[in-house]
């Protein structure tokens, strides 16, 4: 499984470690899923996979990167983030976007996107993947006000790369 053999994944497990919230297998659940989504971080439960809709262990791995970032910040707010206040949660989405892999220039090719500058495409991959991700959240009142939310943290979580140094 990733979280033996991927660098990221176990960085990541350290880090929580490190900052109080060791997790185990039973941190993991795998799921049919319905929607078009790979995974996703349900706490206090910890992380589902979804199974049919995993297809290689990249998308695995990012999955898994993505979500334990949500863990982190869970861990690192005293395990007392409301995942319904859109502020919070946009925050947590734009550092997992930005921490993942998620806007690594090869996903985004595999998901279609041509690009020309690497840098503001990065930037743009992020705000539009955590504005698809707060869009979900159930007190998200349109795509609007998603982007709104977004904008509105956007700057002081994109540059916040705990426990990374920089964006990895």
């Amino acid at each position: 499984m990733a979280t033996r053999t991927s660098p990221i994944v176990r960085f990541m497990l350290q880090k929580l470690a490190e900052a109080g919230c060791a997790i185990d297998a039973r941190f993991f659940s795998v799921e049919t899923c319905d929607k078009s989504v790979v995974g996703g971080f349900r706490p206090p439960d910890g992380v589902v996979m979804c199974h049919n809709q995993i297809h290689d262990r990249t998308t695995m791995e990012n999955m898994l990167a993505h979500e334990l970032i949500h863990a982190y910040d869970q861990c690192r707010g005293g395990k007392k983030m409301n995942w319904l206040d859109v502020r919070q949660h946009a925050c947590s989405e734009v550092r997992a976007a930005n921490l993942s892999g998620d806007c690594h220039w090869m996903n985004e090719l595999m998901r279609g996107r041509v690009f020309f500058d690497l840098k503001k495409h990065h930037q743009k991959c992020v705000r539009r993947r955590a504005e698809l991700s707060v869009a979900m959240n159930p007190n998200c009142t349109s795509d609007a006000h998603a982007k709104q939310v977004v904008d509105e943290v956007f700057e002081r979580c994109f540059k916040d790369t705990a426990p990374y140094d920089d964006i990895p």
